[in-house]
């Protein structure tokens, strides 16, 4: 596994404030879905049996937490771009909204949850050797913890620079993390998780990217 590279969370926020000013549709209806294709994959059943209170990682558009909590669902969302925290808090007044570092904001984060999970979001950008036991802090006993992203590029692992924009001006970008299911599966099991399950759910389409889901309980 790679070394831990420097984060530069005040730059990354310019890079998600400015994905926040494309990707925002402020009609877009309330969904929840794991995989990157419309009406595919599993639900909300993954986040455990009638979750009263949740805690989405990098909730970007907040469609998911808009979801949860148009269900009853006490929904809480966390995004490190202040633009779209400010754009989510007038989309899904029913949902509650933090803007904050996910390292940071877990480690001086007191309150608990039935599920935490991330949706292309912050498991898929923070280094997993130290984002997972500070999730598992956050759980409650039998707590669900579940992630999903694309799978990992068969040999690119660990650690990987993602630009934003184009290769001129002042550099801006982030980092995300790959691995193989197997690697995943052993980086929750150390941080202190049982009843893992880290599985490429299959696209619509044979042939095409499926979808790397895990989960985990406390």
């Amino acid at each position: 596994m790679s070394m831990s590279v420097p984060h530069d969370y005040g730059m990354e926020a310019e890079v998600w404030d400015a994905y926040a000013a494309s990707a925002f549709d402020g009609a877009a209806e309330a969904r929840f879905r794991w995989t990157q294709y419309e009406g595919h994959g599993p639900g909300i059943e993954v986040l455990g049996e009638s979750p009263r209170r949740t805690l989405e990682l990098g909730c970007g558009t907040g469609r998911a937490v808009g979801y949860l909590a148009g269900l009853g669902v006490e929904a809480h969302g966390l995004d490190l771009s202040g633009v779209m925290v400010a754009k989510v808090r007038e989309r899904w007044p029913r949902g509650r909204f933090y803007q904050g570092e996910v390292l940071g904001f877990l480690g001086s984060h007191e309150e608990t949850y039935d599920a935490v999970y991330s949706v292309f979001g912050c498991a898929w950008f923070a280094d997993p050797r130290l984002l997972f036991p500070l999730v598992r802090a956050r759980l409650r006993d039998g707590g669900v913890f579940a992630f999903s992203q694309p799978p990992a590029i068969p040999g690119a692992y660990g650690a990987q620079g993602m630009y934003k924009g184009g290769f001129a001006g002042r550099p801006l970008y982030t980092y995300r993390y790959s691995y193989p299911p197997d690697t995943w599966a052993e980086l929750l099991r150390a941080a202190g998780f049982g009843e893992v399950s880290v599985q490429i759910v299959d696209a619509p389409v044979a042939g095409h990217w499926g979808t790397l889901l895990a989960t985990a309980v406390r």
